[in-house]
């Protein structure tokens, strides 16, 4: 009992030491990019496919890395779990409103007012085993990112706090960590629910893992901008002596 109040304790500082701005982002990029994944993208090859999730995913991984490598690959896990109850909280909210009798406000009524509200309604309140596979994928993933980024960094032990370490154990991570993200859920929801064949789960894997990565090179300069500018700062001084 002891050791669970203490594990509580040592989370809630977790959360006052870590800046708002990144929790706020990765919460929202988690939220945002399984309402998107809802939304599957038309490429017109049948032995590709990809869903709108990619767009914003890079973002919670982007977060994970900046998070592993300041705090630590426990702590970045701990604040993705709870990015994740507030994801399921939210899908909670979202499956009441749909519930509650009433239109959209924006809508083209053609005569199929119904249709489009429960259409609206679907999509929000989402289905038991999209928010499921979803979950299950995202926790999955953000273990594998989280540790391999830190066990990439043991490597570099003369210089740690480079950019090339920080690149390297940002690509390699989250090329691991996006394609096992992304073949999860392609496995457990689009391939049992929506029809996707073996080949599509793999290449909605590998396709969605490039565009991760080339998000990752594009913004990786400002994690470590960020990772420098909190280690010059001291931030969590108080939680990172604490975990030593």
């Amino acid at each position: 009992m002891n050791k669970i109040k203490q594990s509580l304790l040592d989370f809630r500082l977790l959360l006052k030491s870590v800046p708002s701005v990144i929790i706020s982002a990765f919460v929202l990029a988690v939220l945002v990019m399984n309402l998107l994944a809802n939304k599957s993208i038309n490429l017109n090859l049948d032995w590709l496919a990809l869903d709108c999730g990619i767009i914003v995913s890079w973002v919670a991984f982007l977060c994970m890395d900046i998070l592993t490598k300041h705090f630590g690959p426990k702590a970045a896990t701990q604040v993705s779990i709870f990015a994740i109850i507030i994801n399921l909280f939210a899908c909670l909210i979202f499956f009441i409103v749909s519930k509650i009798g009433g239109v959209w406000g924006m809508y083209y009524d053609l005569g199929e007012q119904e249709v489009i509200n429960t259409a609206l309604d679907g999509t929000f309140a989402g289905t038991w085993y999209v928010v499921l596979g979803s979950t299950i994928a995202f926790i999955v993933s953000s273990l594998i990112n989280n540790f391999s980024n830190w066990g990439i960094g043991q490597v570099f032990k003369k210089n740690p706090d480079s950019f090339a370490a920080y690149i390297s154990r940002a690509y390699i991570s989250t090329a691991i960590g996006q394609f096992a993200d992304n073949l999860i859920f392609a496995l457990l929801v689009s391939h049992f629910f929506f029809g996707w064949s073996i080949v599509q789960c793999l290449t909605c894997a590998a396709t969605g893992m490039i565009v991760e990565l080339i998000c990752e090179a594009i913004f990786s300069p400002i994690g470590y901008a960020v990772c420098k500018r909190w280690k010059k700062e001291n931030v969590g001084k108080e939680y990172l002596e604490l975990r030593r």
